[in-house]
């Protein structure tokens, strides 16, 4: 290139400097919306309560803020596990319990003289709440993935690299459920087979029917996928009646269409594929964006509801003998707690009493004390009940990573 050509080509670009310095950088990409605010009206600061993660010690645990009916107390049973939220128990009787952000499993022993022993057992899993005992195997359920653990009670301090049952379960990735309702819960049926949920991948909205907002039910191996239930929006506690062999389960409501509506249920399922009509309705309600015309009753009614933004999770029907005879083959249920409610609701065990029908006859609370609604602040909130062999009731609180113990005396 010859000297002219290089010094044009040098004030060409002194020229233009001023110009391209002067070009406004471009606008950093806005951050998406997590999925639990699609839907938020302006100007609203309801959002989740932040999940404690660190240990509380044992003094520190609220158990002297729970109030019961006549004859029943409550002690510590574990501490030291945040997060702590479903349980399954082994053969021999060692307890797990599954976490979701921590992302960590918990194996609670018993020492000889009565007193626990609390274990990390496995870690670094994407929310691994769903835990079911088949035999000697403890099932994981972490979002997607499945993952077995063969004879892991005689395993607790050196667990086995696990079968990976993922691709055999083919359950929805956390990518396919857009960050909403991916977590599980997981029980065995009496009919063998291993049922689980498949929340809905958003707030409320249109979506596969047949693939989210379901109850499944898988063989041990992950083959013969069955839909139970469907239009079930997010299940993350549900059980099969001791006598009549029914699944049950708890379901949240959507958010963002007010304080009370529409409320957290209890479903009975009665046959196979029943559908409880989520987006569209929920019982009697009609969602005002999304119920398409449809018309309530081609749905399957609730069996109870249970409050507005309640929070429903894990239920059992007690099958136990220690607690009076009113209770037997009844449902407790954990509400964990509102977090988009202008005033808190939850936070408590209730149970549901049936008839000799099989109908919900009437809720009642059954554990009580760690809402202040004077204060609007909680103490701790329950996930999961689970009933032991001896007939006491276990109740783990998420929040201070505690599993509280509830005994009856007469």
């Amino acid at each position: 290139m010859s000297s002219r050509r290089i010094l044009l080509s040098f004030a060409a670009a002194l020229l233009a400097g001023p110009a391209l310095a002067q070009a406004p950088a471009p606008a950093p990409a806005a951050a998406p919306v997590p999925g639990w605010a699609v839907g938020r009206p302006e100007g609203s600061t309801l959002a989740p309560h932040a999940a404690r993660l660190t240990v509380t010690p044992r003094d520190q645990v609220p158990v002297g803020a729970i109030r019961l009916p006549p004859g029943f107390q409550a002690e510590v049973f574990a501490h030291g596990m945040p997060g702590v939220r479903a349980i399954a128990e082994g053969p021999n009787g060692t307890l797990f319990a599954g976490t979701r952000a921590i992302g960590r499993v918990y194996a609670i022993s018993r020492n000889p003289d009565g007193t626990t022993r609390t274990r990390t057992l496995l870690q670094g899993l994407p929310q691994p709440s769903g835990l079911v005992m088949v035999g000697n195997s403890l099932f994981v359920f972490a979002v997607n993935r499945v993952l077995r653990y063969d004879n892991i009670e005689a395993n607790l301090d050196n667990p086995p690299a696990p079968v990976d049952l993922t691709a055999a379960f083919a359950l929805p990735t956390e990518q396919e459920h857009g960050g909403n309702h991916h977590w599980k819960f997981a029980t065995l049926g009496p009919d063998g087979r291993i049922y689980t949920n498949v929340g809905v991948n958003c707030n409320v909205c249109n979506t596969d029917r047949d693939k989210f907002a379901l109850l499944v039910s898988f063989n041990p191996d992950g083959s013969g996928r069955r839909i139970e239930a469907r239009g079930v929006r997010n299940s993350v506690g549900f059980a099969h009646h001791p006598v009549t062999r029914e699944l049950w389960a708890t379901n949240h409501g959507r958010d963002w269409a007010g304080d009370d509506a529409p409320q957290d249920t209890l479903l009975r399922v009665r046959r196979t594929g029943e559908d409880f009509g989520f987006p569209y309705c929920l019982g009697d309600w009609r969602d005002p964006q999304f119920n398409a015309g449809r018309n309530c009753s081609e749905f399957s009614q609730p069996a109870a509801l249970l409050g507005g933004h309640t929070a429903v999770l894990g239920m059992r029907f007690y099958t136990g003998t220690m607690f009076p005879e009113q209770y037997r083959n009844m449902a407790f249920i954990a509400r964990r707690g509102s977090w988009n409610r202008s005033r808190l609701s939850g936070y408590d065990v209730v149970v549901a009493h049936l008839d000799a029908q099989g109908n919900v006859a009437r809720v009642e609370e059954f554990l009580t004390g760690f809402r202040n609604d004077a204060a609007q602040t909680f103490a701790d909130r329950p996930v999961e009940v689970h009933v032991l062999r001896d007939g006491s009731m276990l109740v783990s609180g998420e929040q201070m990573g505690a599993i509280y113990r509830i005994t009856y005396r007469r």
